[in-house]
């Protein structure tokens, strides 16, 4: 137990697996009703996946204590020679930047403790309520803006369709579509910023275990087949670009990936994708949408907001690597 200096209170954080699920509970509702919100998302799946995996004392992280009160949590997986952050969250009272960065750097530090480390990611959706970032080792941090955006479904239903280039045809996205879509993420994301925030994009394997996870768990909400779609190219005949979904609360719908092979951009095969899977939200009941993209991949940005996505919310993905 590491003890941290606080001026107002007498703060300490606790190895999460020294606490229990009712401890947690007022912690993880607050965080479900903030979750709804701010980002019209439910939260309770993976408030439930926490509480399960505090009480098997499975769930490597901390807890920030207030008193008897458990005050804030972060949580981190290990994979391979990486870390990932899962989740921090401070309950608003107890909320201050300072705060949020102890619990950070507590958590950073336990992940650059174990030597296999050698990059942590994590995209902290709830970090900085006010907007700050904390400086958590800044020497080997670095830090990419990304946006949260969202759009009224109603207006899907009057988005033009656009000719696409002669040779390209679209399908319900199946399982046995899923090697052709690892090979699609891993060409398309070749050099591209959003291969430095997660690097499961830089090769096939990598790109499979970014698939199994959005489709497997609740973090990008519900996988959502009806309105997933892949395209493919008749002349090659690989896959040349892919959209998918998932639910994020009734009547909520998540674009949870969404790329194109770089031999068909700026063709129209984005927008096709795109429009297919909004319109297909809609009709099963979803009155809004949303996806998050980084604020640097600026003809992405454009495109969302032409066809009607607006700016919610911005939030920071985090990277370290060169502390070894």
């Amino acid at each position: 137990m590491a003890a941290l200096s606080d001026p107002v209170a007498d703060l300490r954080t606790v190895d999460l697996r020294e606490i229990r699920s009712p401890q947690m509970v007022p912690l993880l509702e607050e965080e479900t009703r903030t979750w709804r919100e701010v980002y019209d998302w439910n939260f309770r799946p993976s408030a439930e996946l926490v509480r399960r995996y505090v009480d098997l004392r499975s769930l490597s992280g901390f807890a920030l204590a207030e008193g008897n009160e458990v005050a804030g949590y972060s949580y981190y997986v290990l994979d391979e020679q990486k870390g990932l952050i899962g989740d921090l969250f401070l309950r608003r009272r107890s909320r201050t930047p300072e705060r949020e960065a102890m619990l950070l750097q507590t958590t950073v530090d336990a992940m650059m403790a174990t030597p296999p480390v050698r990059r942590i990611e994590t995209q902290l959706m709830m970090l900085g309520l006010d907007g700050s970032r904390p400086p958590v080792y800044p020497e080997h941090m670095r830090v990419f803006e990304r946006l949260f955006l969202e759009i009224d479904l109603a207006q899907a239903a009057s988005l033009p369709s656009r000719p696409v280039r002669r040779g390209i045809f679209f399908e319900p996205w199946e399982e046995r579509f899923q090697e052709a879509s690892a090979q699609l993420i891993a060409a398309a994301y070749r050099g591209h910023i959003d291969s430095q925030i997660n690097d499961q994009y830089r090769s096939a394997s990598g790109a499979r275990r970014f698939l199994y996870n959005i489709v497997q768990y609740p973090g990008c909400g519900t996988f959502f087949r009806p309105a997933s779609f892949i395209a493919f190219d008749f002349h090659t005949d690989g896959a040349c670009g892919i959209c998918l979904t998932s639910t994020v609360a009734p009547e909520v719908g998540h674009i949870t990936q969404i790329c194109v092979s770089e031999e068909v951009r700026h063709m129209g095969v984005g927008y096709e994708l795109l429009l297919r899977s909004l319109r297909t939200l809609r009709q099963h009941g979803c009155r809004r949408a949303s996806l998050t993209v980084t604020a640097a991949n600026t003809t992405a940005v454009e495109l969302y907001h032409r066809v009607g996505f607006r700016t919610l919310r911005r939030f920071a993905a985090f990277v370290w690597e060169g502390f070894r």
